[in-house]
């Protein structure tokens, strides 16, 4: 079964690649239309995700993150670029995703807000240090 609308006309123009392509065709990118796609993190790894996946024409982007950009991160995170340098990654990311595709839903998700609404004010991160052991911040 087929999932997503129709395409519009600026649509069938800007996947005109992909419809060609008998991988994809018009129902697959009728099928990325109508996706939906969570990216925990705006940061490293989800930089080119978010771009791809935006780019490829997946219908709603959902990103969460409570991090500011910060301009010692842009190397590998190519989603933010200078002029965002103390901004939310969130409205960094999402005005650069709407610049490469318009067509795309972008949902944000900002963690900071969510635990202090749910009561919780201690933010806990996992993660290795330089000597490879998980720790607790």
């Amino acid at each position: 079964m087929i999932v997503g609308s129709t395409l519009t006309s600026d649509e069938l123009r800007r996947y005109a690649r992909h419809i060609i392509l008998p991988e994809v065709g018009y129902d697959g990118q009728r099928q990325l239309k109508g996706s939906r796609v969570l990216l925990v993190g705006a940061g490293g790894l989800r930089s080119p995700a978010a771009l791809y996946l935006a780019a490829a024409g997946v219908g709603t982007l959902g990103l969460v993150d409570d991090d500011i950009v910060d301009e010692s991160n842009l190397q590998r995170q190519i989603l933010h670029g200078t002029a965002a340098v103390g901004s939310s990654k969130l409205a960094s990311a999402e005005a650069r995703l709407h610049d490469l595709n318009p067509h795309v839903a972008i949902e944000r998700f900002d963690t900071s807000r969510l635990g202090k609404r749910a009561g919780y004010h201690q933010r806990v991160r996992r993660g290795r240090g330089r000597d490879g052991d998980v720790r607790t911040y």
